[in-house]
């Protein structure tokens, strides 16, 4: 087994709150993912005003759920 593994088995013994408190804990000792000094805001505006100009280039909700094989 590998440490990795020792250590998933581990946590998996932990309460749901430990492990979401132990979760939070590593995911905000990573780096962040968006290297944008607007953290992406100027994306969103651009997705959507080409939304807003061309509404054809959306998708519905049940679209969106297919389209990612999840049933919400």
């Amino acid at each position: 087994m590998t440490r990795i593994e020792a250590l998933k088995t581990e946590v998996m013994g932990l309460t749901d709150t430990d492990r979401a408190s132990l979760a939070s804990a590593l995911l905000y000792s990573l780096p962040a993912t968006l290297s944008d000094e607007d953290e992406g805001i100027a994306e969103a505006e651009r997705r959507d005003a080409d939304l807003a100009a061309n509404p054809s280039h959306g998708m519905t909700w049940d679209e969106l759920k297919k389209g990612i094989g999840r049933d919400y």
